[in-house]
Parts: C-alpha cells; sequence; structure tokens
C-alpha cells in the first residue's frame, strides 16, 4: 500500500519581510500565515517546526495505540507534547532534537511495561523514522 498526502507553501517577499501560506490537501490548514517573525521572534502565525512537532506528536500517539492493542490495551486517554528544538550550527539551522511527552491513562498495564511500548512507538512511528535528529521520550502513565 502507497500513501501520499500533499501539503503546500507559498511565500512573497524577503526572508525576513516576507510572508507565507502553509496549506493542506485536507483543508485542515488553508493559506494559514507563517514568516519569519512567526519562525524566530515568537510573533503570531505557525512555523515548520511547530507544524512537525504536531505531526510528530500525532503520529507517535496513533503508533502507540496501535501497539497497545497489539498488547491487548486500550488507552482511556493519550496527551503527547512534542518540543521541536531548532539550533543555529556552523553550517546553517538544524533541527538537533525532537522531545516528546507523553501522560496517558491505560487501565491493566505498569510504568515499566508502558515504557516499553511508548519506546518501541518511538522506534516505529514512520515520522520518528525520517526524523534524522535525536528523539528522546518521557512517559508518565497516570493512575
Amino acid at each position: 500500500m502507497k500513501i501520499n498526502r500533499t501539503a503546500s507553501a507559498a511565500w512573497s517577499g524577503s526572508l525576513k519581510d516576507g510572508i507565507g501560506s502553509i496549506s493542506t490537501e485536507s483543508g485542515a490548514l488553508a493559506a494559514y500565515p507563517y514568516g519569519f517573525a512567526a519562525r524566530f521572534e515568537g510573533k503570531k502565525g505557525t512555523n515548520p517546526e511547530e507544524l512537525l512537532g504536531a505531526a510528530h506528536a500525532g503520529c507517535f500517539t496513533m503508533a502507540l495505540s496501535l501497539i497497545l492493542g497489539e498488547a491487548k490495551l486500550t488507552a482511556e486517554k493519550m496527551d503527547t507534547t512534542a518540543k521541536v528544538t531548532l539550533e543555529k550550527l556552523d553550517d546553517g539551522f538544524a533541527i538537533t532534537a525532537v522531545h516528546l511527552t507523553l501522560k496517558a491513562k491505560i487501565p491493566g498495564t505498569d510504568q515499566k511495561t508502558f515504557e516499553e511500548l511508548a519506546n518501541k512507538a518511538k522506534a516505529g512511528c514512520p515520522l520518528s523514522k525520517v526524523i534524522k535528529a535525536t528523539i528522546t521520550l518521557d512517559a508518565t502513565l497516570v493512575t
């Protein structure tokens, strides 16, 4: 099976003063603004790192749901945050790390088993496989 998904970006102007927009095939984002100020100065709008973090958090959480099902477990609730680190290096900017923070309520498991399953999902998530940065995980089982 092969699935293709499409997203696009448009840009006008210089790097610092220009304005861009990001759209997705599904319409979840439709000409949503992004730009230098949103990326580097904390201004309103989105940025590629934030979008990557959202995608990675979603991918990881879905992967964990699959792995939990294989272990005959079902989450009552899972909340994942992805912190994407963008650093200026000698050869330019690079995403150097992604840190996933997961809080989950999963009846019928313990912390050790939960961490093993979460780490399996971290390694197996398709977005984890494409990201070359260090990916870390804190997984907390809520009782």
